[in-house]
């Protein structure tokens, strides 16, 4: 009993001795972290121990003291401190809290990779800087006069929210060029939509802060600032498009829901929307003239608005936010309605504004002159040149947008639709007769019918004709909105669940039987590319082969020999050349192997070598040997720094291994002076195959270092080998990681009983022009002096290229496998159309080439081929 006792009494001085220890470890995690983060809780202490010490943190600073502390146009002559003071300071509780998040999450991201003290040199820079540009800003603004102006010149600026969003944008020159790209524009469009539309001073120094540090972050990580084009892929450019037309549709939006909004651009809420701050003395001043009867019904319609009204009210701006899901996907339905929808929203804004500019507005909206908005024509005419940009830039990219839906799914949306219009409708009419006593004056049955379509409009439509009865009872005023919200909102998620179907072509039939046939009888090693986007197929008569094809200027360019059966080759090649005359195209088959040749030689047409192939054959790989010596590195290395190699599929693999892959393509891409490639050459689309297999390079840590994807061979109904596709790798990451990849997968593939792999064609690039030693050849004997020009011609496309996408290093780095080389030639029937089909394969390699890109490649092609 006494030992129990005392083994009882024994735990208490341990209890209290655990809990000190535990409050020693909480205090030495905190001075840990403060030695990781010494910037970031410094400033955040500075922060709360000021407001503290002020009494500041509940409300805000007395106005004595904002007016010391606060940053303000007029006041900085004699408080110059309020440059750096007013960062130390915020309005309210609530503020408080989140900048603490913000810069907490800020100083997370950022204060490691920066540097302690070049981030808080950044903070304190951009917060400076940020200021002074505004300040001179906002006095030009007060040249002009107006309300943006009585805002910037009576506004005081408090709280850490120019650091936030320098530190930011300078913190973003750190991160890989996807997320860089991403995080710059949205801080630009989050930044640029509240200081242009809504007009605050401190919108404004947000706006430059992110300017200032968008030019620091370079100078800061020692990169250099890119001057030339911004070269994204295609996936890429449609995220920024549909961003771009995002931040487009929300603009007026804010502005309009913002009473104070006072920004340049705040006058298109007039424009674009129908929320306007409309008060009760006006509504009772309209309505007190009888002959202004039919304006006291719109305005009266307008005040008592709801979020039903509201809704509609920017029924064109959600409707564009919507489609901008479509856009980011790459969707044909949505690039057409979202032009539609911009180009209808424009129009109806020119002619609202043709009314304002003479000065005789509408009677359902207030004057932007009465307002302050508007000094002139060009006061109105300028901001409209936002939207105008956006349908331009919609027509210039209308090519990235290609994919389409399943045959019939939208002619099955619009039969729902106009089933969902009737059935609201009738709703509406039945429950309306019902409430009818809640209306003003009371309807009839038949005034519910004629009323109905107008429930489904828009509130500007609405305003052009005065309502026949307004709704006042409970009841009826939810009857009288609900109806159109709900229709609307049941049509956008019909478009969203179409975005997300799986995309198809006009040739999706044809597609599907040219897979078959692949499937069935094989094309080569190339030929799963034959199903990439872009591709047109002719069938023979029986269906048994196919000739993928795209034509460009009148040249029918092939990608790859005939797919089918091996006894069809030849009259397949008869029957495809014969289509191609029926319909006045030259035919060309491009990166065909030597069978495909010598039949179309037999037929007196021409060749000349484009590429060679790499074959590793499977079954007996052993990298050793001197020869081997780099893959052994590779490999070995991969081990010891705890890199392993992982089959995925990009569809199915983790959210975070497809935003690395994501990323690492999107670096590749933005360091090239040129476009990403097509054609021939896969891009993260082509990954984008349940057929497609992923090889990734993955640490410990779950970083990807490089990817490779690799496609089907398939011969007589079975996969036989796979092509290497894709290859990227992590600037920053495993340096030999390509090497290990391609040596892990050989090994992996054997084991799995595969017969080959191809390393693919190497385009633009022969053994003899490589620097590898074996002996030339391959270039037809026949039409020798066309040939010989043509030769030159490629030779100098391959010389150009080279510093950009490097294809003869790639032929050389392959040679590290001992791999068996095949040469792929191009054949044509005609030597006078060479001009033609050269134009056709530069623009099926590059077909999103500027023109002054195109130039400056020629004259590097013209000097190298002297």
């Amino acid at each position: 009993m006494y030992g129990v006792v005392a083994k009882i009494q024994g735990e208490v001085p341990n209890r209290g001795r655990m809990d000190r220890l535990r409050r020693v470890d909480f205090f030495s995690g905190l001075l840990g972290q403060w030695r990781h983060y010494p910037g970031t809780l410094s400033f955040l202490g500075l922060l709360w121990l000021v407001g503290a010490l002020s009494s500041s943190i509940r409300s805000g600073p007395t106005e004595a003291l904002r007016d010391v502390i606060g940053l303000r146009l007029h006041s900085l002559p004699d408080h110059p401190a309020s440059l750096v003071t007013s960062a130390f300071w915020a309005d309210a509780v609530a503020s408080y809290v989140l900048f603490t998040v913000l810069v907490l999450v800020l100083g997370a991201a950022f204060e490691r990779r920066l540097g302690s003290l070049t981030f808080i040199l950044v903070a304190l820079g951009t917060q400076v800087g940020a200021a002074l540009l505004s300040l001179g800003i906002a006095h030009g603004v007060t040249l002009v006069g107006g309300n943006w102006s009585d805002v910037l010149t009576s506004a005081h600026s408090l709280g850490p929210a120019a650091i936030v969003f320098g530190v930011a944008a300078t913190g973003a020159a750190t991160l890989e060029t996807l997320w860089r790209r991403r995080l710059r524009l949205g801080l630009f469009a989050f930044a640029g939509l509240l200081a242009l539309y809504g007009g605050s001073f401190q919108d404004l120094i947000n706006l430059m802060a992110v300017i200032i540090g968008s030019l620091l972050g370079p100078l800061v990580t020692k990169k250099a600032l890119r001057t030339s084009r911004v070269v994204v892929s295609a996936r890429e450019a449609r995220v920024l498009v549909a961003l771009i037309v995002a931040v487009g549709a929300l603009g007026p939006v804010i502005a309009a829901l913002n009473t104070h909004a006072v920004g340049p651009l705040a006058v298109l809420k007039y424009l674009y929307t129908e929320v306007q701050p409309l008060d009760v003395p006006t509504v009772q001043g309209l309505c007190a003239d009888p002959a202004q009867a039919q304006d006291c019904s719109a305005a009266t319609l307008q005040l008592r608005a709801g979020f039903g009204s509201i809704f509609m009210a920017v029924l064109p701006s959600f409707m564009l936010l919507v489609l901008a899901d479509g856009l980011r996907r790459g969707r044909r339905f949505a690039w057409w309605a979202a032009v539609s929808v911009q180009v209808s929203s424009t129009v109806f804004a020119i002619l609202d504004a043709l009314p304002v500019i003479i000065g005789t507005p509408s009677v359902g909206g207030a004057n932007p002159y009465e307002s302050g908005y508007l000094h002139g024509a060009l006061g109105l005419l300028l901001p409209m040149a936002v939207p105008v940009a956006i349908i331009v830039l919609l027509l210039l990219t209308r090519g990235r947008f290609s994919a389409r839906a399943p045959s019939g799914t939208y002619p099955r949306i619009f039969g729902a639709t106009g089933v969902l219009f009737i059935g609201l409708s009738i709703t509406y009419c039945v429950l309306g007769s019902v409430f009818t006593s809640g209306f003003s004056p009371t309807p009839s049955f038949l005034d519910f019918v004629l009323d109905s379509p107008d429930r489904f409009l828009a509130l500007r439509q609405l305003l052009e004709v005065p309502p026949g009865f307004t709704p006042q009872g409970p009841g009826a005023v939810i009857l009288y909105e609900s109806i159109g919200v709900l229709f609307w909102i049941i049509v956008a998620i019909y478009l969203l669940k179409s975005f997300v179907c799986p995309a198809h072509s006009r040739a999706d039939h044809d597609e599907d039987d040219a897979k078959k046939i692949l499937q069935r009888h094989g094309g080569g090693t190339m030929g799963w590319m034959t199903t990439w986007p872009g591709n047109t197929y002719w069938f023979s008569a029986d269906r048994e082969s196919f000739v993928a094809f795209r034509v460009i200027s009148g040249i029918a360019l092939t990608l790859g020999p005939p797919a089918g059966p091996a006894h069809g080759l030849c009259s397949a090649i008869s029957g495809f050349a014969d289509h191609c005359a029926t319909n006045g195209w030259i035919p060309c088959f491009y990166s065909v192997a030597e069978p495909t040749r010598t039949h179309t030689a037999q037929l007196g047409w021409g060749s000349v070598q484009v590429a060679e192939e790499t074959l590793l054959p499977l079954g007996n790989i052993a990298f050793t040997g001197k020869k081997f010596q780099d893959i052994r590195t590779a490999l070995n290395r991969a081990a010891k720094e705890g890199i392993s190699a992982e089959w995925v599929r990009y569809g199915t693999a983790p959210l975070s291994v497809v935003g690395q892959i994501n990323a690492i393509s999107e670096e590749w891409v933005a360091d090239k002076d040129l476009p990403e490639m097509g054609f021939t050459l896969g891009s993260i689309d082509q990954v984008d195959d349940p057929e497609v297999r992923c090889l990734i390079a993955i640490d410990d840590h779950h970083v990807v270092h490089a990817v490779t994807s690799w496609l089907p061979i398939y011969e007589n109904g079975e996969i036989t080998g796979w092509t290497l596709d894709f290859m990227r790798r992590r600037t920053e990451g495993f340096r030999a990681s390509t090497e290990f990849l391609i040596a892990s997968a050989a090994l992996s593939l054997e084991r799995e009983g595969y017969q080959l792999i191809s390393l693919s064609g190497a385009p633009l690039a022969r053994l003899e022009k490589s620097g590898i030693d074996v002996p030339a050849g391959h270039v037809n004997q026949d039409n020798m002096w066309t040939t010989a020009i043509l030769d030159r011609l490629l030779h100098g496309l391959g010389a150009s290229l080279e510093p950009v996408y490097g294809f003869r290093s790639l032929l050389a780095f392959k040679a590290k496998f001992q791999p068996n080389y095949v040469p792929l030639f191009m054949t044509f029937p005609d030597a006078a159309a060479l001009p033609s089909i050269g134009n056709a394969l530069s623009r099926a390699y590059l077909p999103t080439v500027t023109f002054n890109q195109g130039f400056a490649l020629l004259q590097s092609i013209l000097r190298r081929g002297k």
